[in-house]
């Protein structure tokens, strides 16, 4: 019997640092129809930056921006871009969780303090991960308030579409790092390999990447880790290091439990996304059999499936959200599939390559 060495509960909420974090927000909301829902900044008593909380159903996100030229995450956000800083872990023991991480080999980001206000208090932490992503420890059991201590509630309601929690989060390292992120999740959060994708697997004639899942102890949180690999042409791999400065979140994937409705509702609000050639639908039955949806419906707005022991599943990606080709999203929908749409690779990957011809960095 497997013991889980490591517990997390869940992904609390997942942090952008970004230029501009009211736009963000807005952004957000308006498309991804996100409800604005806490606030923190100068008028709240924050002396360096301003934040946005954003919710819908299990998903949190937040926007934190500087507002001073010194704060430490202002050169970061010049050479990266807007970018994921913060994959927080809900834990049952902050202080707990810190010392064994850094016991097993995880150098400290923040050590365990706490915030406290009028509701209660919570126990905070964090750990550095790849390039410079963090994963804050989290417990609020007790406090009464809604988020957590320094934001202000807020109302301003955005237009839902269906996103249920995070799905997964997939993070892009350099040539020769992946097995050794893969050995710090294991050795450091006791997370598993779940599946692994070589260069046979995930490839084009131009190019291709590796893969490997990583997955913690009860399953709920799962964190892809892709390197590039050797191509005729530069991989999207290569293409996100370069813009992007070195490794970090390539993308998060949201689960949906109406695909459908989800993605029509983005693409009416903007929302652009990867297509793939009318030829991808015309032998869909006879890759993945009997499906439920409507295959015309899944041609015109471009949603790929696939299927595994378990059942099959529904994926779509955006194209990059910001002007870099760097981070974008995948909206999920899983009907009893555990896997991450293997079949589906290669019309990705090509659907990719078209792009980054486009940008003319293939």
């Amino acid at each position: 019997m497997s013991t889980d060495t490591f517990p997390i509960r869940r992904v609390d909420h997942v942090r952008h640092y970004v230029n501009n974090a009211r736009q963000s927000a807005f952004f957000y909301q308006h498309t991804f129809g996100f409800n604005i829902t806490g606030y923190y900044g100068l008028e709240t008593g924050m002396k360096d930056e301003a934040g946005y909380l954003l919710e819908q159903n299990d998903l949190k996100l937040v926007f934190s921006a500087p507002v001073r030229p010194s704060h430490p995450q202002a050169d970061k956000i010049a050479f990266h871009g807007d970018f994921v800083q913060d994959i927080a872990f809900e834990v049952d023991d902050v202080d707990w969780a810190w010392k064994a991480a850094t016991d097993r080999g995880a150098k400290s980001w923040q050590g365990p303090h706490t915030l406290e206000d009028d509701f209660g208090k919570v126990r905070v932490a964090s750990i550095c991960t790849y390039g410079d992503v963090v994963h804050s420890l989290i417990n609020r059991d007790n406090y009464k308030g809604h988020f957590l201590p320094g934001f202000r509630p807020e109302n301003e309601p955005g237009d839902g579409i269906g996103i249920i929690e995070v799905d997964h989060c997939v993070g892009n390292v350099e040539l020769g790092k992946m097995n050794v992120w893969v050995k710090w999740y294991e050795d450091v959060l006791g997370f598993k390999n779940l599946i692994s994708f070589d260069d046979n697997d995930i490839s084009t004639e131009f190019t291709s990447l590796m893969s490997k899942v990583m997955a913690n102890g009860n399953g709920r949180v799962k964190f892809p880790i892709n390197e590039p690999a050797a191509g005729k042409k530069k991989s999207q791999i290569d293409e996100y290091l370069e813009f992007f400065g070195g490794p970090g979140v390539q993308h998060v994937a949201l689960r949906t439990d109406d695909i459908i409705h989800t993605v029509s509702r983005l693409q009416a609000r903007g929302v652009k996304f990867l297509s793939v050639p009318r030829s991808y639908y015309e032998m869909l039955t006879d890759r993945v059999g009997q499906i439920d949806e409507d295959i015309e419906v899944l041609a015109e707005l471009g949603i790929l499936v696939d299927r595994d022991d378990e059942g099959y599943l529904l994926q779509i990606f955006t194209k990059p959200i910001t002007d870099r080709p760097t981070l974008f999203y995948e909206i999920i929908h899983r009907k009893g599939a555990k896997s991450f749409g293997k079949g589906n690779f290669k019309a990705l990957f090509e659907s990719i390559e078209r792009e980054q011809a486009v940008r003319g960095t293939l």
